[in-house]
């Protein structure tokens, strides 16, 4: 036990990118992390990955994984943003089910039913606000398929900041209507899925809902924030990592 933890705190200084580019660094970051359970509102039972700040009461960052599911990539990002003093809930939408391929990412991201998963973020963000080391405010981020959700969990549980990474903004203006927050969006102009014509007419949407939208453009592809994928950008990676902080500390404080 002593060396594990010894292994996590060592984890623990190392820049992000660092340790998202070791899946044994990642592994490791991982493991300091707490397995959470709740049953929703919808009646299901749904477990959720916790990483607590050093000091709180503070706010609090619910994560949506990529279509990969949630794996340590994930939960080190959570622990990342513990350590920036958040409270952070790493979700997960697909029962347990990790994917090493990207046809079985495919499947578990085409199994997921729209009603269950807003049932779930909903659920999770209710607790977030009442979680005792949390303080109410409360904010999502979510890369890919989590990008969308991280939106859509925002719609069905008012937040006061939204994060989305290259994921489906696909709304309209009446979609939008329960936003609370501002929301921020990266974005890659070589993404041909999440892709400039999508995003235009989220933008139109947003300024129709009367809804505050930050837009970032980073000449890179779709999941250029992730170190363990062959579209990775470094510069982009930090760039947006920085520009996320900023955001929270701007919406959270």
């Amino acid at each position: 036990m002593y060396a594990r933890r010894t292994v996590v705190k060592g984890v623990a200084s190392l820049p992000l990118a660092a340790v998202l580019a070791d899946p044994l660094l990642a592994r490791a970051a991982a493991s300091g992390l707490d397995t959470v359970s709740i049953t929703t509102e919808g009646g299901k039972s749904v477990s959720a990955a916790l990483a607590l700040p050093a000091q709180a009461p503070a706010a609090a960052v619910l994560l949506v994984h990529e279509w990969w599911g949630l794996n340590d990539q994930i939960k080190s990002v959570a622990a990342e943003f513990a350590k920036q003093g958040y409270v952070a809930l790493a979700v997960d939408l697909y029962d347990g089910k990790v994917a090493s391929t990207p046809d079985d990412a495919r499947s578990y991201m085409q199994a997921t039913v729209p009603g269950e998963a807003r049932d779930t973020l909903k659920s999770w963000l209710k607790w977030l606000k009442a979680h005792g080391k949390a303080n109410g405010k409360t904010a999502t981020v979510g890369w890919c398929f989590g990008g969308g959700w991280s939106l859509n969990a925002s719609l069905a549980e008012p937040v006061d900041a939204t994060i989305v990474y290259y994921g489906n903004v696909s709304k309209i203006a009446a979609d939008l209507a329960p936003l609370k927050g501002p929301v921020m969006g990266h974005f890659a102009t070589l993404d041909r899925w999440i892709n400039k014509d999508m995003v235009d007419g989220f933008e139109a949407s947003m300024k129709q809902a009367g809804k505050d939208l930050t837009v970032h453009w980073y000449d890179a592809d779709h999941a250029f924030a992730n170190p363990s994928g062959g579209r990775y950008d470094a510069e982009d990676a930090k760039l947006s990592w920085s520009r996320t902080l900023e955001f929270l500390k701007q919406n959270l404080s």
